[in-house]
């Protein structure tokens, strides 16, 4: 993810207007609502248009506001629209999009975008690609990329750059070392790796995934940006061995891991372990993110203004969806979990006018007028979460239950992207050639007792 030019927003005033129609106990009125707000997502989208790049949201800046990795979260937002209300609207156009965006090695590092390409981007289009393949979703044609080695293809490339070299383990932010950022090792890159490897564990039963992703969420515990009372910071710098954390915490990182933990107790048949660090972790994530039963994106929704970037402005419906999915993967949680979705959808629906344009603040019970993709997303993943148990989604599909998608298990390790009996994860050290490319990326700065949240740039 990226980080604009010190971004102070005010937020917008609170404009008098109807709340969006929707009865949360309805899952038709519910369907209906986030028809309305996904069709205005959709008009953010202008990669159908002529000379415009398919798979990707207008940007980056100045181009537009969106960075690339947010097309690969709007393409998971809408296999999850699908999914929850059978609309098959935007079907073909997620399917393309998701193929388009894999690049010439199907890895999710297309050549326009290297060059500037953090594991967390990557592994945001991978976790998309994995739910098409867990959702069941409409397949490729045979010559294109499929889901599965989609997802096993970023997981693989990922493992290759698991560096024990600096802070003893981890991914770095970026990918390339000529790129600011490649001396951070933030939490998010380990939660998105943990994640996909969890829920392909699960998925094809290899238990080599299961391995690697208990590795990674053992070792953001042990470094400290997961601390003994379950908050997640943001991450360290290699040059102080990982040990200058910033405490800055995020709503999707606290989610990306918690889903991850609950697929690895569904995998693991209850395991207490997983259990345990998904009761502690969602406890502290609705106590952090949703002070008064709402989600609040703590480190830049403050009480007088929004000092989000455009990134921050989508993390809600995150939260949101992967919770939600969470509570299949371990039913357990679900009272805990539920009743909080619900309150914060509720506050959501608050937010959107009655057309369907819904802004960023959900606790102000009105629309503040703070409008984007991010925003829209925020809104149909809180909907979502309510027709989970209206409209009792089906657990995700495994290899051997329901599941379609083809997998290569080689995927992005220099084999052939032919399927393969090998279960062989790659393990290859990256080379001068890998880190070739440049990028200018930001770091993160919390600043003074004020609250005031900046983002400064550090290469421009």
């Amino acid at each position: 993810m990226k980080a604009g030019h010190w971004v102070i927003g005010l937020c917008a005033a609170p404009l008098v207007r109807a709340a969006l129609d929707a009865d949360a106990t309805s899952a038709d009125s519910l369907k209906t609502a986030a028809k309305s707000v996904a069709y205005n997502l959709m008009t953010y989208y202008k990669g159908n248009e002529s000379g415009m790049t398919p798979g990707i949201l207008p940007g980056p800046p100045p181009d537009g506001d969106y960075y690339w990795w947010e097309g690969g979260a709007l393409w998971g937002t809408m296999v999850d629209y699908w999914l929850y209300t059978n609309d098959t609207t935007y079907v073909n156009l997620t399917e393309g999009s998701l193929v388009f965006q894999a690049g010439d090695d199907a890895n999710y590092m297309p050549a326009n975008w290297t060059a500037s390409l953090g594991n967390d981007d990557q592994g945001f289009w991978g976790m998309s690609a994995m739910l098409a393949a867990e959702a069941a979703f409409q397949n490729p044609p045979d010559s294109d990329p499929q889901y599965l080695a989609l997802a096993q293809a970023v997981f693989n490339t990922q493992a290759a750059r698991w560096d024990t070299e600096e802070c003893n383990g981890g991914l770095r932010w970026q990918i390339f070392v000529a790129n600011n950022g490649y001396n951070y090792k933030n939490s998010i890159a380990q939660a998105i790796f943990f994640n996909i490897g969890s829920r392909l564990a699960r998925y094809t039963g290899n238990a080599t995934y299961a391995d690697w992703a208990e590795k990674a969420f053992d070792w953001t515990k042990s470094v400290g940006y997961i601390d003994d009372s379950y908050n997640v910071y943001d991450g360290g710098h290699t040059d102080e061995n990982c040990t200058d954390i910033n405490k800055a915490q995020f709503s999707y990182t606290a989610a990306a891991l918690i889903q991850g933990c609950g697929f690895m107790y569904n995998y693991t048949n209850g395991s207490s372990v997983w259990a345990d660090h998904l009761t502690n972790l969602v406890n502290r994530t609705l106590d952090v993110f949703f002070p008064d039963g709402i989600a609040v994106e703590v480190a830049c929704e403050l009480d007088s203004t929004v000092q989000c970037t455009a990134d921050m402005l989508s993390y809600k419906g995150y939260l949101h969806r992967w919770l939600a999915m969470t509570t299949k993967m371990a039913p357990f949680i679900s009272t805990t979990l539920m009743p909080v979705l619900e309150t914060s959808a509720k506050g959501a629906l608050t937010a959107c006018n009655t057309d369907g344009t819904c802004g960023f603040r959900w606790t102000t019970g009105s629309y503040d007028g703070d409008t984007g993709a991010g925003q829209q997303m925020n809104a149909l993943g809180a909907i979502m979460s309510l027709l989970i148990t209206l409209e009792d989604v089906t657990d995700p599909v495994t290899a051997v239950k329901g599941g379609t998608s083809t997998g290569n298990p080689d995927a992005g390790s220099g084999s052939s992207s032919s399927s393969s009996s090998s279960d062989d994860i790659a393990t290859r050290k990256i080379t001068t050639g890998d880190r070739a490319g440049a990028g200018i990326l930001t770091a993160l700065v919390l600043v003074g007792m004020s609250g005031i949240f900046l983002w400064m740039s550090l290469g421009d």
